[in-house]
C-alpha cells in the first residue's frame, strides 16, 4: 500500500509537469542561460531542484505530522481524507487536461497567505552566484503557490505520518524532475511534448477515473 502511494505521488509530478513548467520552468531555463559556465550552470538547476524537494518533503512532514494527531481524537478522519484525496486526484486530472480551473482558488489562497511573506527573501539570493544561493533559491521557490502542489499536499494528510508524508511529497518532486531538468536543457522541445492535447488528456484522464475510484471506494467504506 505504501508503495503504491508513492508511486500515486510520482505519477502526480510526471503528469503535472507541464504546468510545472509554466510556473517554475521560466527560471530553470534562465539558470542555463544566465551562466556561461555550462558544466556550473547545470549544477545550479540541480541544486534548484534540489531544493524544491527539499520544501515539498518539509511542507509534507508538516501536514502528514499535523494529521496524525487529529487522526488520534477521531475514528472518522480517515475516511473523510479519503473523499478528500479522491476529490483532489479528479480536480487534477482537470487542471491537467485544461478542462476547468479547478484549483486556481488553491493557488489564490496560497498566494496571499503564505506566497506574499516568503517571496520578500528572493531579495538576499539573487543574483545567484554561488551554490549554496542557488539551493536556496530552489527551497524558496519550492513555496510558490501552486495548485498541484497543494492537491499533492492533500494526499500527503491521508498518510497520517510525518516521515510518510515528506517521502510522499519527495516522490512527488522526483515525478517533476525528468521535465524540470529536462527544461533547463531542452526547453522548447520538451514544452511542446507535454503541451500536446493528446498527451494532456490521456494523463488527465488516468487521474480523473483512479479519483472516481478512490471516491467510490471511500463511499463503500462510509456505508459499512
Amino acid at each position: 500500500m505504501t508503495e503504491s502511494l508513492f508511486l500515486t505521488a510520482f505519477f502526480m509530478g510526471l503528469a503535472g509537469s507541464g504546468h510545472c513548467i509554466a510556473m517554475c520552468g521560466g527560471i530553470a531555463s534562465s539558470l542555463q542561460f544566465a551562466i556561461e559556465d555550462k558544466t556550473k550552470a547545470q549544477q545550479f538547476t540541480l541544486l534548484y531542484n534540489f531544493g524544491r524537494l527539499i520544501s515539498y518533503s518539509i511542507a509534507g512532514a508538516l501536514v502528514g505530522g499535523i494529521s496524525a494527531i487529529f487522526a488520534s481524537q477521531s475514528n472518522n478522519f480517515s475516511l473523510i481524507l479519503s473523499f478528500i484525496s479522491g476529490l483532489f486526484m479528479v480536480l487534477v486530472g482537470l487542471y491537467i487536461m485544461r478542462l476547468a480551473a479547478s484549483l486556481n482558488w488553491l493557488e489564490k489562497f496560497g498566494k496571499y497567505a503564505i506566497w506574499q511573506h516568503i517571496v520578500k527573501f528572493n531579495k538576499y539570493l539573487l543574483p545567484l552566484n554561488s551554490k549554496k544561493k542557488a539551493l536556496a533559491y530552489g527551497a524558496l521557490w519550492g513555496w510558490l503557490p501552486c495548485g498541484l502542489v497543494y492537491s499533492a499536499l492533500t494526499w500527503a494528510i491521508t498518510t497520517q505520518n510525518a516521515i510518510s508524508g515528506a517521502l510522499f511529497m519527495a516522490s512527488f518532486a522526483l515525478g517533476t524532475l525528468p521535465a524540470m531538468i529536462g527544461f533547463g536543457f531542452a526547453a522548447q522541445s520538451i514544452k511542446k511534448w507535454l503541451n500536446n492535447t493528446i498527451i494532456r488528456m490521456i494523463l488527465g484522464n488516468i487521474l480523473v477515473f483512479y479519483g472516481l475510484y478512490l471516491l467510490t471506494i471511500a463511499t463503500k467504506n462510509a456505508l459499512h
